[in-house]
């Protein structure tokens, strides 16, 4: 059974940081392209970032410069390093893990920004 458990998400002022991690289970998590979304009231889930297996990493446009994505293989966990945070990065973000033919999704975990 495949697991992606999502933790360190919160409520957080203007130019805080958190940091995310994703704990996986039940997956070749070394094999997997690991990637964080995000999904703010009413909109789409969005793309933050993304690392894969090889370590290569790329940022939506709006988060370059701020947020650091990373992953330890040893440990089964993908991580989300967030500075500089902004109320429009407020949403639900998401943990996602893609194989070749395959993908699975964490339950989220909410963070909120404040003015």
């Amino acid at each position: 059974q495949v697991q992606l458990v999502e933790s360190g998400g919160g409520l957080v002022q203007a130019g805080g940081s958190l940091r995310l991690s994703c704990a996986a289970s039940g997956i070749i998590f070394a094999r997997m392209t690991m990637g964080w979304y995000r999904q703010a009231p009413g909109k789409q889930r969005d793309l933050v970032a993304r690392i894969t297996s090889r370590g290569s990493t790329n940022y939506a446009d709006s988060v370059k410069g701020r947020f650091t994505i990373s992953r330890d293989n040893a440990k089964n966990t993908v991580y989300l390093q967030m500075n500089s945070l902004k109320p429009e990065d407020t949403a639900v973000y998401y943990c996602n893990a893609a194989g070749v033919i395959d993908s699975y999704w964490g339950q989220g975990t909410q963070v909120t920004v404040s003015s």
